[in-house]
């Protein structure tokens, strides 16, 4: 029942620290901003401070910082004025949206970070479990033993281990493992044909722990790594975008693209899984929000920006009428996109749910 109200909740996270970016980069360079908008219109409600209007709107999919003399040359108050800004300052306002969108990423892992802890290397691979009437049971291996050696080759990492283990499918293999304070010796033959859902010994592993640092560098550690998480999201969420174009070129469509309702439909299981796994599910939607916002696209961040970067290139403005036109037109294929890839939300929810 809570379902729509955090999922309105989520939104309003993203689009509101998104438009918070322009409208402080705009005041912070000097462009007045006449609207402060959160959806799109027509009004619920509205409320004006000094020269800007803050106002919610209707149709929540999206929000919006209206600047005096954005799209045109103004003759008054010029100083004011987004068209009279020099590109510097206009390119700052462009992706100070996107910016903002990375750094609620950067924050929400950091948070995350904080509570649940960081991974390090444990420098030996350490057995978790053991399947019943596994090889590696029946071998004698046992929960919390370290393995050091696969047929007489050291092993650090889970990546070594998996590696020489398969490469000894079907054959005989001696294990090295570490059991409290001496060395055991072990033969085991891992399976050619693993039962589904196990592997070629049935034994769960790893080579990392979680730790909690200390109070004191645990903000600077915290940070570090919800940095490492944005940005590694950045690359997935660019490398997917790449892999759907690909596809789109090649005469395929791509498969994993969700709308309105498959975002629905996962801030549903991402809350069901408790604040945690939401607020990962807010820093990765920020993350492709983000990156969608700076492709080269009109209508959006990154289009704004391409005409900045024409304009640094030929050493003169588009015509504002070709740009104001563009940015329409971009508009109406985005939304044409976002209503076809909601066909297919609703074409998976029919056909038996999402698979993400």
């Amino acid at each position: 029942m809570m379902t729509p109200l955090i999922f309105l909740i989520v939104l309003s996270i993203l689009i509101f620290v998104h438009e918070l970016g322009h409208f402080i980069a705009a005041r912070r360079s000097g462009v007045k901003v006449e609207e402060f908008g959160l959806g799109f219109p027509p009004r619920i409600w509205s409320r004006k401070r000094g020269d800007t209007v803050y106002s919610i709107n209707a149709l929540p999919i999206g929000g919006f910082v209206r600047l005096y003399g954005e799209e045109h040359s103004v003759e008054a108050d010029k100083t004011q004025a987004y068209y009279h800004k020099g590109r510097l300052a206009r390119t700052a306002i462009v992706v100070s949206g996107v910016l903002m969108n990375f750094l609620l990423a950067v924050f929400a892992f950091a948070a995350i970070t904080w509570f649940v802890g960081v991974p390090r290397d444990l420098g030996h691979v350490k057995v978790l479990s053991v399947s019943e009437n596994s090889p590696a049971s029946q071998a004698g291996l046992l929960t919390d033993d370290t393995v050091v050696a696969v047929a007489g080759q050291n092993v650090v990492q889970t990546k070594e281990f998996i590696e020489s283990v398969n490469n000894r499918r079907g054959k005989e293999t001696e294990l090295v493992v570490r059991r409290g304070s001496e060395e055991v010796k072990l033969k085991v033959t891992p399976r050619e044909n693993p039962p589904q859902g196990q592997g070629a010994l049935g034994v769960g592993i790893t080579s990392s722990e979680i730790y909690n640092p200390p109070l004191v560098e645990r903000p600077f550690v915290s940070l570090f790594e919800g940095f490492k998480q944005a940005t590694f999201w950045v690359k997935a969420t660019v490398l997917g975008i790449t892999d759907s174009l690909a596809k789109v070129f090649g005469g395929k469509a791509p498969e994993g693209l969700a709308g309105p309702i498959g975002i629905y439909q996962i801030t549903e299981i991402a809350a069901g899984q408790g604040i945690l796994a939401l607020l990962s599910f807010i820093a990765i939607l920020s993350v492709n929000l983000a990156v969608l916002n700076i492709l080269p696209i009109p209508a959006l961040d990154g289009g704004r920006l391409l005409f900045i970067g024409v304009e640094a290139l030929f050493g003169r403005r588009v015509l504002p009428t070709f740009e104001k036109y563009a940015h329409r037109v971009g508009m109406i294929i985005l939304l044409a996109l976002i209503f076809l890839i909601t066909l297919g939300d609703i074409n998976r929810l029919l056909s038996g749910g999402f698979n993400f």
